[in-house]
């Protein structure tokens, strides 16, 4: 029963993840193709729907299936380069941070407390707003603001594993420092800041959802969730679904995450 939670967080981001990857050919409109026309099209459940557009279509007429797949695409891709970004500066001075001590190890927690001190959604907001909203600035401005949590947990399990028999052999047997650090301790810690990843993964999207909200994520047309959402706020009222079926695709993206990070999270206890 404990494993249920893994298996099902990773069964939803494998399901996410092919729909992303298979949208060109499994999405059945071109997400950007506009159709006033058929303007806010009802999805299929509901009276009056239109077969060729089962989640029915948009203020613009685009169909929402086709921009449901490919925004899977915008929250993955930016949920895993955040984490890619985060976690090399993260792991990085963690390790550092925990392997040297002294005043190596100061500078390291002076850093990660200066971080802890900055608002990110505050920052992130202030930066995108200033320099203009892209795909590529919502990465680096999270990148740049979510490695505290890596730092953090590099830093003690480096600490607890530097001590350790295998670390002392490989000294004793003369490998340089850079590879006891990659080959002895990076190895030994790699399961708890999996766990790590998966929960700033999350984070990352629901920041990149509430910057495309508020219009200061990825710029339109491309179909993010979050912008999908902002751009059905003035219809919720007569059409709510154009809010609530891209909100209900984040909330589950998320909570799938989140299940397979706690469900790693307890591998790795009972591991140790």
């Amino acid at each position: 029963m404990k494993k249920a939670g893994l298996y099902v967080g990773l069964a939803i981001l494998v399901l996410v993840a092919l729909a992303a990857i298979l949208a060109p050919w499994i999405a059945p409109h071109d997400p950007y193709a506009q159709d006033l026309n058929n303007r806010l099209a009802v999805p299929f459940w509901m009276e009056g729907t239109n077969p060729a557009n089962l989640l029915g279509t948009d203020q613009l007429g685009r169909d929402y299936l086709s921009r449901l797949l490919y925004g899977a695409r915008v929250s993955l891709i930016i949920g895993v380069l955040t984490v890619i970004v985060s976690g090399v500066i993260g792991i990085t001075l963690g390790v550092l941070g925990g392997f040297f001590g002294g005043r190596v190890d100061d500078v390291v927690l002076f850093l990660i407390t200066t971080r802890l001190a900055i608002p990110v959604v505050l920052v992130a907001l202030a930066v995108v707003g200033l320099f203009g909203s892209s795909a590529v600035l919502v990465v680096t401005v999270l990148g740049l603001l979510l490695w505290d949590r890596f730092a953090v947990v590099a830093r003690s399990t480096t600490m607890q594993v530097r001590g350790l028999d295998y670390v002392s052999a490989a000294w004793a047997a003369g490998c340089s420092t850079p590879r006891i650090l990659l080959s002895e301790i990076l190895p030994n810690i790699l399961s708890h800041l999996a766990v790590v990843a998966t929960l700033e993964m999350a984070l990352a999207i629901l920041l990149e959802a509430s910057l495309s909200f508020l219009g200061l994520g990825v710029p339109p047309p491309l179909p993010s969730w979050g912008l999908m959402i902002a751009e059905g706020r003035d219809f919720m009222f007569f059409s709510a679904w154009v809010i609530w079926i891209p909100g209900i695709a984040l909330f589950v993206l998320v909570l799938g995450i989140n299940l397979l990070g706690d469900g790693l999270r307890d591998l790795v206890g009972g591991r140790a």
